[in-house]
């Protein structure tokens, strides 16, 4: 790109702030997004920001600086990073109070990242402060508020080494930071002002700058607190004050050693509990929820040493956190209540780890408040007609109560809860009230003891019995809680057939016909043997699915109903009762096979509706296999030529495809080895719909074939496997070979090395008797290691780990396996190791580092064997230019790495070798 003159950089502007036009719009942001991108940028920005001719092109300027410094600077010579240093604060001293808020932020931000970058400016926090102390406060404090909290920005890639330089500089200079941010404090009336200094202290309070037993005479904090005393503080400067309170308090976590200032900052929050309430009754929500945020990280400063305390019989003096924590949850909003979900979970844990019953007893009023709490902050609105649906806030605040609950409910004991809300079914309530207390019960029912006699009896007559004038949303809460209590009704079989019937009624209500599937579909998987009699009334029910105008969710899961059911049938009678309900599925397939009709979604021209029923059938029926002909394959030899007939109609469509496949997995994992008659049928018909349209679903579905089918014993299912392996292989290795193709097609690699880790462990012959596979896979795989997606590189790990631990057995029933294997390890192994270490430190993310341990270990553990040192080389290869780690670290690396015996001790060690790189 060519020099643009200023001129032209002006009217693009103006096109995309101003022109009317979306095209020209559209067309300006381009042309500018080229602009940030050349190496012309640097003086442009630069240019614009000496002019100041407008608002709108300071912005642009302010942000192409910042982003040029944080993903280009390297474009610039060493000697014109510092000219660019210089030029940065000449713009900032030229900042006056009138300067748009965007424009400062992103010019400190630039010269916060040139900071962070510039390893020969020493000392950047001392020369920041002599460059702009009393000469312009309002952009020191903008720059000293950015700075620590660019430092673990991931786009900077600034490495461990320099983090914890920069941070060590932080700790030398936060007392003159402090007395900085005092005179500021002290020398100022502007809450503007005051909100910056507090945000600038809570930045350098949550990168550990600041020492904690220097808090009693930390002025900011101390202000800090001031506002939070003050219910009337204005809601900016009270959120800063909170979020300032929550970092220290988090500080004192992980430096619980300093009991003073424990003992002080404890004092002083729980002091605020009357400042809250004042916020309540003046209803501020948003000072509400910064208290309870405050309250609520009091207590999980303290919860080890309250739970501790408790342990030994004591009572620790922040047990009080704990009852302010439960004054939020009380809140008439959920929001500020759903703000301490995070304390109970952790509280929780901590009880159920030590399993000591004296301990639990402690926290029992506390959980038993907490649920009686969210049970009241579970009503739906009295003039709602129907529950909250999915997606919408108030629906999913319910699914996480739920989740909370299931998780706390030990320490009071199911039991306790559901008698505690039968109590309240038994008053006359409004319907509001009764759901909540059924959604509660819902939420533990499947934690009852089958042996209850008490309660759920009367739950399940009642909600058998219920009228017909009930209101829709306690009628679903109910189906709900009933599909819940499976388990209680496996063991009282005696209420089973009433269930059924009840719910098989409610599928022709469709407000309720998705509740009522799913509670059959829980409830048949509960009862297999005591639901199998009543099969046929299920198969009726599941005929009548599109009568019923099921959505496709309720009928997948009244089909998943039936398999369940049918799956404890005699053989012959299993056999029939699949045909016949595979048969409606395969009717509506055939109908859709006949005529051209486009396929539309989420209708019966859409043969994903088909093919999810057909799969829900075969993947729950779970019949138990025996030496004869398995019951489901009369229905798999049905089914498989229209699914086949289907697929090639539709072998240009993924999601169909996907759908098809994902049928034909579960007719294969329903019959395993006796579907061995239809395998030719298929490892015939996979590589010809392949060669049509690469879908990586034809490659999952080949792995399932191997892993299902494959049978030592039986030849000709070990040639048609091969046949269908070696057909397969070479068009998906092309396709991978290409450039950008690995990026591009990354289900593609998951799937085809799924493919070969159930070679590797079903047929292991097959894979290797393909001539040039193995170093095509193992040079693609090296490629592919640095291919940031999950699922594939989980797929590729577990192939390379498993290749590795054959080459590493010391069985001898396969030698030959061994031996080819062992062959191709040696030929590319330091390659594979190269391309491990550099995607572990250059490319893939920290959760993803402990597949690749497990394939490192094994890879160390065959070159010691071997006599080779391929991770030495490997280190050497590295780049040393910064971020990078020192000669130093990669020798200690190297060190630790070749002595590790386990995964966790490897993942730890390849995560903090990375952070020296990122």
């Amino acid at each position: 790109m060519e020099a643009p003159s200023m001129d032209t950089i002006y009217q693009a502007i103006n096109a995309l702030y101003d022109n009317p036009n979306p095209n020209e719009k559209e067309k300006a942001s381009r042309w500018l997004g080229e602009v940030q991108k050349s190496i012309h940028s640097w003086k442009v920005a630069d240019q614009l920001l000496q002019q100041k001719k407008d608002v709108h092109s300071c912005y642009f300027a302010a942000q192409t600086m910042r982003s040029k410094v944080q993903h280009n600077l390297s474009e610039l010579p060493q000697e014109a990073v510092v000219s660019l240093r210089d030029s940065l604060v000449a713009h900032l001293e030229g900042i006056s109070p009138e300067t748009s808020s965007a424009i400062v932020t992103q010019l400190s931000l630039a010269l916060a990242d040139l900071a962070l970058q510039m390893t020969s400016w020493s000392n950047c926090v001392g020369d920041l402060i002599k460059l702009f102390s009393n000469k312009n406060d309002f952009v020191l404090l903008e720059v000293l508020t950015v700075l620590p909290q660019e430092i673990d920005s991931s786009s900077l890639k600034l490495g461990e080494n320099r983090r914890e330089e920069i941070k060590s500089e932080l700790r030398a200079n936060s007392q003159l930071v402090t007395f900085f941010l005092k005179e500021c404090l002290n020398s100022s009336q502007s809450t503007n002002i005051a909100l910056k200094i507090v945000k600038c202290m809570t930045s350098w309070i949550q990168v550990r700058a600041m020492s904690i037993q220097e808090v009693p005479q930390n002025a900011v904090i101390g202000f800090s607190l001031q506002v939070l005393r003050d219910h009337n503080s204005i809601n900016l400067l009270h959120s800063a004050a909170s979020d300032c309170i929550c970092a220290i308090l988090h500080c004192l976590e992980d430096n619980n050693n300093n009991t003073e200032v424990e003992k002080l900052l404890f004092d002083s929050v729980s002091s605020l509990e009357e400042s809250y309430h004042m916020a309540v009754a003046h209803e501020e929500e948003e000072k509400a929820a910064n208290y309870a945020g405050v309250f609520t990280e009091l207590a999980e400063t303290f919860l080890e040493k309250i739970i501790l305390c408790a342990a030994n019989g004591n009572a620790h003096f922040a047990m009080r956190s704990l009852e302010l924590s439960l004054v939020c949850v009380g809140h008439h909003d959920y929001d500020v209540a759903e703000i301490t979900f995070n304390l109970w979970y952790r509280l929780s844990e901590e009880v159920y780890e030590r399993d000591y019953q004296p301990l639990t007893d402690v926290f029992k009023p506390h959980i038993e408040r907490l649920i009686e709490a969210l049970a009241r902050h579970c009503q739906c609105e009295p003039d709602h007609t129907q529950l909250p649906d999915e997606g919408d806030e108030f629906y999913e605040f319910r699914m996480k109560v739920m989740e909370l609950i299931k998780d706390v409910v030990f320490i009071v004991g199911s039991s306790s809860v559901f008698r505690q809300m039968f109590a309240v079914l038994q008053a006359d309530l409004p319907w509001e009230q009764t759901e909540a207390a059924l959604f509660i019960m819902q939420s533990v029912a499947k934690n009852i003891l089958p042996e209850e006699y008490e309660y759920v009896p009367k739950v399940v007559e009642a909600i058998l019995s219920m009228p017909e004038g009930t209101h829709p949303a306690v009628r679903k809460t109910c189906i709900l809680l009933l599909g819940e209590l499976c388990e209680w009704i496996e063991r009282h079989p005696e209420c089973l057939e009433p269930c059924l019937q009840s719910l098989i009624g409610a599928l022709q209500d469709q407000t309720l016909a998705n509740a009522a599937a799913t509670a059959l579909q829980n409830i048949c998987a509960a009862c297999r043997s005591h639901a199998a009699p009543h099969a046929a009334t299920l198969l009726r029910a599941a005929r009548r699915a599109d009568e019923l105008s099921l959505a496709p969710r309720a009928a997948a899961a009244l089909l998943r109903a039936l398999a369940a059911a049918v799956g404890r049938l005699p053989p012959e009678q299993l056999a029939l009762a699949m045909r016949e309900a595979a048969a409606v599925q395969l009717e509506g397939l055939r109908e859709l096979l006949a005529r051209e009709a486009e396929p539309r979604r989420g209708t019966r021209s859409d043969p994903v509706l088909w093919l999810d029923r057909l799969a829900a059938l075969f993947r729950d029926v779970d019949a138990p296999a025996g030496p004869a002909a398995h019951p489901c394959l009369p229905a798999f030899r049905d089914a498989w030529p229209v699914v086949h007939e289907v697929m090639n109609k539709y072998s240009r469509e993924g999601r169909i495809m996907e759908r098809a496949c994902r049928s034909v997995r579960f007719m294969v994992r329903s019959t395993g080895r006796h579907a061995a008659p239809l395998l030719p049928a298929l490892a015939q018909a996979l590589p010809v719909l392949y060669a049509v349209r690469a879908h990586s679903c034809l490659l999952y579905l080949a792995a399932v074939l191997a892993d299902a089918l494959a049978d030592p014993t039986d030849a000709a299912a070990q040639r048609a496997l091969a046949r269908l392996l070696h057909a397969l292989l070479p068009p998906a290795l092309t396709l991978l070979a290409a450039p950008e193709a690995l990026r591009d097609n990354p289900d593609t690699v998951d799937d085809l090395y799924r493919l070969c880790v159930r070679y590797l462990q079903r047929s292991p012959g097959a894979l290797l008797a393909a001539e040039g596979v193995l170093p095509q896979l193992l040079s693609l795989g090296a490629r592919a290691c640095a291919l940031d997606h999950r699922d594939a590189n989980c797929s590729l790990m577990k192939f390379l780990h498993d290749l590795a631990r054959i080459a590493n057995s010391t069985r001898e029933d396969d030698r030959q396996v061994k031996e080819a294997i062992s062959a191709t390890l040696t030929q590319y192994g330091e390659t594979l190791t190269f391309a491990l270490l550099e995607a572990s430190v250059l490319h893939l993310h920290s959760y993803m580092l402990s597949e690749v341990a497990e394939v490192m270990l094994e890879l160390v553990w065959w070159q010691k064997r071997a006599g080779a040192d391929w991770l030495a080389s490997a280190l050497r290869r590295l780049s040393r230019a910064p971020p990078a780690a020192t000669d130093h670290q990669c020798w200690q690396f190297h060190q630790y790495a070749i002595r590790a015996e386990k995964c966790k001790e490897m993942t730890r060690l390849l995560r903090d070798f990375a952070r020296l790189y990122r």
